[in-house]
């Protein structure tokens, strides 16, 4: 993510999960750093004039998000400073995340993927089958076709490339059929207000058609839109879309699930657009989830993808934020093209 105070790309964890008051009307668009520093120096909100103590408790507990993430750490002899500098100048490659983040590897030519996928983990968090690692449009598997573990130098990385990183929210057997994704967002600091679910459906590089709230159906009941569902009493807006995977006509691969703002100019002042996945018998059992924990000020955002690869239907996390909406979804469609499906990341 980026932070709009210090002008630097981080992690998502660098961010706070929510405003620093109940009272700021916005998404935290700072990094942690940023915000705390603010409030140590002027007392109030870095992004609105909020008035903010440092005695507050959200304060006090970004304080201690930053102290776990960066503890102190002060090198016990020369020896080990000279060898962090030789290593820091070595080869390196990264990885890349749709939503933003990243991290930088050393480079090992015979470093395994599955060592590369153990190491992403601890840098950016999803277990290492959840992980779907691309390099040139070739996804990373960790063993070859002779069944020895597969490593860099096998699929012909070279130093200072970027790989990228798909996380894998669930694959889906081929027992199931109806699967159900409903996408919800947190209403405004003040009242009720909208964002619109719509699908996308791609058969390879072309789009198919849509299905949102106006257009609730695809192929008879293959693809079907609820239609707003508002929950007044925890401030939640639903839209609920139910799929069976195998009423799709064969040549749909790729369905895109977006979350957009109709009325406002952006999704920011929405909380936390979220997703959940279920199968239709058991609609009490949660498959997956996802989360984007900070809205930004973007027309729309590209949640995840329903994507059949090779004969295995899959749910991925994608998190992209675009322009267009529900009245306008050329934007939207050029993001997907462009910075999803011509990289081959779906």
């Amino acid at each position: 993510m980026y932070c709009e105070l210090c002008h630097t790309r981080k992690l998502r964890r660098e961010f706070p999960s929510d405003a620093i008051t109940d009272q700021c009307e916005h998404a935290p668009l700072h990094c942690l750093r940023c915000l705390t520093e603010h409030v140590q120096q002027f007392h109030k909100c870095s992004q609105c004039p909020e008035a903010v103590s440092t005695t507050y408790p959200r304060y006090l507990q970004y304080l201690a998000t930053l102290e776990n993430l960066f503890p102190k750490f002060t090198a016990s002899s020369t020896a080990e400073s000279a060898e962090y500098a030789s290593e820091a100048s070595d080869k390196t490659i990264s990885v890349v995340m749709l939503g933003g983040d990243s991290t930088v590897v050393q480079y090992q030519p015979f470093m395994t993927v599955q060592d590369l996928k153990s190491f992403v983990q601890t840098r950016l968090g999803p277990a290492p089958q959840k992980q779907r690692l691309l390099y040139k449009e070739q996804e990373l598997k960790t063993q070859t076709s002779s069944g020895k573990l597969a490593t860099l130098q096998d699929y012909l990385v070279q130093p200072f490339s970027t790989l990228h990183l798909i996380v894998v929210l669930y694959e889906i057997s081929d027992s199931l059929d109806h699967v159900i994704f409903d996408l919800f967002w947190g209403y405004p600091t003040r009242g009720r207000d909208y964002l619109d679910a719509s699908v996308l459906i791609y058969s390879g590089q072309c789009f198919q058609a849509k299905v949102d709230y106006g257009t609730r159906f695809f192929t008879g009941s293959a693809v079907y839109h609820s239609g707003d569902v508002m929950d007044d009493a925890k401030c939640l807006g639903h839209h609920t879309i139910n799929v069976k995977l195998k009423s799709l006509p064969p040549a749909v691969d790729k369905l895109f699930f977006t979350l957009s703002a109709w009325m406002s100019p952006n999704i920011s002042k929405y909380k936390n657009p979220s997703l959940r996945f279920f199968d239709a018998k058991e609609t009490n059992k949660q498959l997956c989830s996802d989360q984007m924990q900070h809205a930004a000020y973007s027309q729309a955002i590209i949640m995840c993808s329903l994507s059949k690869i090779n004969g295995a239907w899959k749910v991925f996390s994608l998190r992209t934020l675009s322009a267009g909406n529900a009245m306008n979804y050329a934007p939207l469609q050029e993001t997907i093209l462009k910075e999803i499906i011509l990289k081959g990341l779906c």
